[in-house]
């Protein structure tokens, strides 16, 4: 059932991810070509939003923190592993691997160069800072907007 609070919470979230792609493009070599990142991570941050900040409104001002120290890990990790997924296919179509398990590997290798490439402490303490606001904010359109 769509609420208040889910909106909020997948704003909140979307907001984040946008923050945060632009502090992770350049990290990466100046010649990337990031196509649609930002926009998957704004539509995989608001989806983390509604589904893991939104449903766990209403539970009090430590939960929403908790939930909103959550969210953001929630999202990283699903960004990081769709877009794995993406530079995996875009690997695989210049015929790079010598088989599909060697592509499937590949992924998890690509997403914790990446992690690693992004576990700086301006990233963390953004993503961290902003779901603890998401979290707050969350709680409190819940407890306004019923």
């Amino acid at each position: 059932m769509p609420d208040a609070a889910k909106l909020v919470a997948a704003v909140g979230l979307g907001l984040l991810a946008f923050i945060v792609s632009g502090m992770i493009m350049p990290l990466f070599e100046e010649d990337t070509n990031f196509g649609w990142f930002t926009y998957v991570n704004v539509a995989v941050g608001a989806i983390a939003g509604w589904m893991v900040i939104g449903t766990r409104a209403g539970r009090g001002m430590t939960s929403a923190i908790n939930v909103g120290l959550t969210g953001p890990v929630v999202m990283v990790f699903w960004c990081l592993f769709i877009q794995s997924c993406n530079e995996m296919v875009r690997i695989a179509m210049k015929n790079r691997y010598d088989g599909a398990f060697e592509a499937l590997v590949d992924i998890f290798q690509i997403g914790a160069e990446w992690a690693l490439l992004m576990a700086t402490i301006p990233i963390w303490a953004t993503l961290l800072i902003g779901g603890v606001i998401t979290g707050v904010v969350t709680e409190i359109a819940w407890r306004n907007w019923r």
